[in-house]
C-alpha cells in the first residue's frame, strides 16, 4: 500500500545526509568523548563540531550549548534546574506536557505555578504575564510555537517583561526548529529547547541553550560532562546528527525548503476548504509555523477519522503524540475555548521536507471521501441534514 506521512509534529523521517553524518560513529569513530586517547580525541572533536552546528542555528556561543536527550529533558532542567521550594513559575495553559507535567511536580515541591490563560487564537497576552509577576517570581516558561496548532506565541515580548523584572525566561522551540528562524539573542531568552527527531534528525539527541551566567542545578549527577550542566556519556552519533540537522535546517531559511512546505501546507489546508463543508482551521487568525495545520470536522470523532485514513495509506494525529488514546479532549484546543465535542472532532496534518506535491493529493483525495462517510454513521449529522 502507498502510504503518505503528515504527521511530522510527532517525529520526522532522519534525512540521508543526517544518516551518513552519524554511521561513522557506529562504526569506526565510535570513542568515547572523555577518552584521551585518539579514538576518544575523534569523538570529542565530533561533538564540538555538532555543537558549533547548533549554535549558528541559535546565534549563541557553543559553550552555551548543552546536550540533552531531547525536549522533554530539556524542559526539565530548565525548569528544575532554576526553580526552587518558595520560588514563583509563571508558564501558560497550552504547553507541551513535558513543562506542564514539570510544573506540576514543582507544585508538590513547594513552588507557587500561575497556568496564564489563552485567547481564542491560543495566544498568550503579554500583559497577563506581566499582571502574573510577583516579588519571588523565578522563572516565565512559555512555549514557541505549539506542538498541536503551530501558533507562535509573542515570545520577544514576553522576554522584554522578564527582563525587565529581572526573571529568567525559557521557551519550549521543539516545534519552532527548522521552521522559523531562531535568533537568541533576538528572541531575548535564557533558556531554549530543542530536539533532533523534530528537525529531520535522530530520535533521542537534543540541546539546551543555556545563556553565559545563568547557573543550573543538573538533574544528574555523576562526570563533569557539558560543563557539569548534563552528566553522562555524550551519545556521539545522536549529537552527530543533531549538528548535521541543525546544519541542513540553517540551510532551509536560503534554499526555499521553508517556503516549499508552507505552500504545501497551504494548499492542503485550501483543498481540504474546497471540498469539505462544516470545517475550520483552529487558530487561523494567528501567527503559525509553516508546516501545521489543525483542522476541525464538524460531526465525527477525530480518532476515528485518524483510524480511518491510516487504514488507507495517510498518517495524521488528533494532537501530540505523548497524548495519543487519551479519553479527555486535547488541553490546547479547551484552553483557547473549543467545546469538547470540536476540540475531539479536530485532526493536526503536519508536514516535513520529505513531503511532496504528490503527498498533499494524496491526502486531498482521501480525506473528503473519509469525511463524508463517518458523517453517515454520525447520528449527530443525520439529524442535521434531515432539519435540512
Amino acid at each position: 500500500m502507498h502510504r503518505v506521512y503528515l504527521d511530522n509534529n510527532a517525529t520526522t523521517p532522519l534525512l540521508p545526509e543526517v544518516f551518513e553524518a552519524m554511521r561513522p560513529h557506529f562504526f569506526e569513530k565510535f570513542g568515547n568523548a572523555s577518552s584521551i586517547h585518539q579514538q576518544g580525541q575523534q569523538a570529542r572533536a565530533a561533538v564540538e563540531h555538532a555543537r558549533e552546528q547548533v549554535a549558528e542555528l541559535l546565534n549563541c556561543r557553543p559553550a552555551e550549548i548543552v546536550f540533552t536527550s531531547g525536549g522533554t529533558e530539556g524542559d526539565n532542567l530548565a525548569l528544575f534546574g532554576l526553580a526552587k521550594p518558595g520560588d514563583h513559575v509563571i508558564t501558560s495553559a497550552v504547553e507541551h506536557h513535558a513543562a506542564l507535567n514539570a510544573c506540576k511536580r514543582l507544585e508538590e515541591m513547594g513552588c507557587a505555578v500561575t497556568y496564564l490563560p489563552v485567547d481564542g487564537r491560543a495566544l498568550v497576552d503579554p500583559d497577563d504575564v506581566r499582571r502574573a509577576l510577583r516579588p519571588e517570581t523565578k522563572l516565565i516558561s512559555i512555549i514557541l510555537a505549539n506542538n498541536e496548532t503551530g501558533v507562535l506565541q509573542p515570545i520577544q515580548e514576553i522576554a522584554k517583561i522578564a527582563a525587565e523584572a529581572d526573571v529568567y525566561f525559557h521557551t519550549d522551540a521543539v516545534q519552532a526548529a527548522g521552521k522559523i528562524p531562531l535568533d537568541v539573542k533576538q528572541l531575548g531568552c535564557d533558556l531554549l529547547t530543542l530536539t533532533g527527531h523534530k528537525m529531520h534528525g535522530p530520535i533521542g539527541a537534543g540541546a539546551l541553550y543555556v545563556r553565559k551566567g545563568t547557573l543550573l542545578q543538573p538533574l544528574f549527577y555523576g562526570g563533569r560532562h557539558e560543563r557539569s550542566r548534563r552528566a553522562g556519556t555524550e551519545n556521539l552519533p545522536g549529537i552527530v546528527g543533531l549538528g548535521k540537522a541543525a546544519e541542513i535546517a540553517r540551510e532551509g531559511f536560503t534554499n526555499g525548503s521553508v517556503e516549499r512546505m508552507a505552500a504545501l501546507r497551504d494548499q492542503l489546508e485550501k483543498g481540504i476548504f474546497e471540498s469539505v463543508e462544516q470545517i475550520g482551521v483552529n487558530s487561523v487568525d494567528a501567527p503559525r509555523v509553516t508546516n501545521t495545520t489543525n483542522t476541525y470536522f464538524d460531526c465525527i470523532e477525530g480518532e476515528a477519522m485518524v483510524i480511518a485514513l491510516d487504514l488507507k495509506g495517510l498518517s495524521v494525529s488528533t494532537g501530540a503524540a505523548c497524548s495519543s488514546g487519551a479519553i479527555e479532549p486535547s488541553h490546547v484546543l479547551t484552553a483557547m475555548g473549543l467545546s469538547a465535542d470540536r476540540a475531539r472532532a479536530s485532526i493536526r496534518f503536519s508536514l516535513g521536507k520529505q513531503n511532496t506535491v504528490e503527498d498533499v493529493d494524496f491526502a486531498l483525495g482521501l480525506v473528503p471521501e473519509v469525511v463524508a462517510r463517518l458523517r453517515e454513521l454520525s447520528p449527530v449529522w443525520k439529524k442535521q441534514d434531515a432539519l435540512h
